[in-house]
């Protein structure tokens, strides 16, 4: 009887009365989600017509890049397999900021992804270019607090 009663109480809340909204009758979420938002840009990137590859060229265009930076990589060809990787990563944040529809690659809000994909593309990039030996970029200040933490000064 206990359970007839809840019932008939959550649906005596959950009632709404002409011109109102719904009310929930808990505050918890729902154990199934049935209608979960797509990102913003999220949409198919080519027509449905086409095959499920053509739909989604652009993750295809940065996962493509960051294989072939990883081949090159393995093969001991680092600093241009890792500036490959980058680059995918900044070509991604692009494309993510001009193209009004690029199917996967879009995961969280258009500003979230342009950032994450550009910083951490940014990153890579910077990173590979101060490897050693041969540095082809040197940010003196990353040297000095570099020598400051060892040296404990």
């Amino acid at each position: 009887m206990p359970a007839e009663g809840a019932r008939a109480g959550a649906a005596t809340r959950g009632t709404q009365h002409a011109g109102q909204t719904p009310e929930r009758p808990t505050r918890r979420f729902p154990r199934i989600t049935r209608d979960t938002a797509r990102p913003e840009g999220g949409g198919r990137a080519a027509s449905g017509a086409s095959p499920a590859p053509a739909r989604q060229w652009p993750l295809l265009v940065v996962l493509g890049g960051v294989a072939l930076g990883l081949l090159l990589t393995s093969l001991d060809v680092f600093r241009w397999g890792t500036l490959l990787i980058g680059a995918a990563l900044l070509a991604g944040a692009v494309m993510r900021w001009i193209l009004p529809s690029v199917g996967m690659l879009a995961v969280r809000s258009r500003f979230t992804d342009i950032a994450t994909y550009g910083i951490l593309g940014l990153a890579i990039v910077l990173l590979t270019m101060m490897a050693q030996p041969k540095p082809w970029i040197e940010i003196p200040f990353l040297k000095d607090t570099l020598h400051f933490t060892l040296n404990g000064r």
